[in-house]
């Protein structure tokens, strides 16, 4: 059969054997108009006033907005926010639009176009975070691990703070959106090393679809709320990046309303673990490099078992990754010695959350990558170059043995299908 995958900008058609399964997000229907539901919700948030109330003329406002590395429609997010906003009295001069960038790098002009539009970009100042620049970041306290808690000076210098976002399975985080759009968003290096250390990784809970528990969600939540943040703008998509839902108002109660709709459209049972799985990282933007591709990966592996092989498909138009996480993945011969190393509490690398996941999954399953990648990377990284999936998928079977044909798994869109193995 042929199978669509999400890949790049265009897609990729592939020919797999008829007995695969296939696992699609619940099947959501996009809004009729996003722009009037995210109006309303503005107008009617949850546990919240309206955003209208809590914004005067004079005030200062700081919008958090997701990068490129997200599928977050800010186009379709903001205008409406923004102009709830002005009809307050507030005017554009005294409106910052903040790229919560984390530890990614800085978005091309090109690239701010096509996420916000000509009218926002050219119509409101920008301020890109840079989460290593200290004269970028203002102070707030010392976590419980010692590291220093900084968050963005615009974000903390405005007198009202909006975060933006979109809800979907988080590789560790649990889901994004929510916290997340402060740590790591806004906040400084010392804090997402910290957030994102080898052992806060390598914490059972720290998983897909996982927030009860989960040190890395629960710190994201308490620096967010730390901020003070005036209200939470959150939305959901489906495989063609349209939304579904809008979920606005108190950061708790707004954010754990998106998660329990995400976990009811996005988490898919399935009735046993799986000898193969075929997977996207989403497509583009989200499968720009390899450093965000390996959530395609990991989230595949969840229904794979040990000593069985994930093939991922995601272009990497950007290749690797930073230079940080291109060194490090060559720090060590094997996945599992670079597993050993970044689990040591004294090691610190920029990157090195994004190495771990990757080499946590390769640790216990063959990887294999088709993408735009030369063989010679891709090898860097640990993985096995694919240049057919249909073919790749025909060798594995035939090694697999044991008399009949192998459990196949596809995930035609990546992170937006959760497979739960039935216990």
């Amino acid at each position: 059969m042929k199978v669509h995958l999400a890949y790049g900008r265009e897609g990729l058609e592939v020919d797999l054997p008829d007995h695969a399964d296939v696992l699609l997000p619940e099947p959501v229907p996009a809004l009729a108009d996003p722009a009037a539901a995210i109006r309303q919700a503005l107008r009617r948030p949850i546990a919240s006033p309206p955003l209208r109330e809590l914004v005067s003329a004079g005030d200062r406002v700081a919008v958090v907005f997701s990068d490129i590395t997200r599928p977050t429609p800010n186009h379709i997010l903001l205008p409406p926010l923004l102009a709830e906003i002005e009809e307050t009295g507030v005017p554009r001069d005294r409106i910052t639009l903040i790229n919560a960038l984390g530890m990614h790098r800085p978005n091309t002009r090109e690239e701010l176009e096509r996420m916000l539009g000509s009218e926002l970009l050219e119509g409101y100042r920008i301020v890109q975070h840079d989460a290593c620049d200290a004269s970028q970041l203002t102070y707030l306290s010392i976590n419980e691990r010692g590291a220093r808690v900084e968050i963005n000076s615009a974000y903390m210098s405005a007198g009202v703070r909006i975060l933006t976002g979109f809800v979907e399975p988080h590789i560790f985080a649990g889901y994004s959106g929510g916290g997340k759009a402060v740590l790591p968003g806004v906040a400084g290096a010392d804090i997402v090393m910290s957030n994102h250390g080898g052992p806060m990784i390598a914490h059972p809970k720290a998983t897909w679809c996982s927030v009860d528990g989960n040190p890395i969600f629960q710190e994201m939540r308490r620096v967010a709320l730390a901020t003070k943040p005036a209200i939470l703008l959150n939305v959901t998509l489906n495989q063609r990046k349209e939304i579904t839902a809008v979920f606005a108002g108190d950061l708790v109660a707004a954010h754990d309303a998106g998660i329990a709709f995400a976990e009811r459209v996005y988490v898919r049972p399935v009735p046993h673990e799986y000898d193969i799985a075929v997977a996207s990282n989403l497509g583009y933007p989200v499968d720009i490099n390899l450093y965000q591709s390996y959530k395609g990966l990991s989230v595949a592996a969840q229904a794979v078992r040990t000593g069985g092989a994930v093939i991922l498909a995601a272009e990497c138009s950007d290749g690797l990754g930073l230079s940080h996480f291109r060194e490090l993945l060559a720090a060590r011969e094997s996945p599992l010695e670079l597993v050993e190393m970044i689990r040591d509490p004294a090691f610190h690398h920029y990157d090195q959350w994004g190495v771990q996941v990757g080499a946590m999954v390769q640790a216990r399953v063959r990887s294999y990558l088709y993408s735009t990648l030369s063989p010679e990377d891709t090898s860097r990284a640990h993985m096995v170059p694919c240049a057919d999936i249909g073919e790749t998928v025909v060798a594995l079977s035939e090694s697999c043995g044991g008399g009949g044909a192998p459990r196949i798994l596809v995930l035609p869109y990546g992170q937006l299908t959760v497979p739960r193995v039935a216990v």
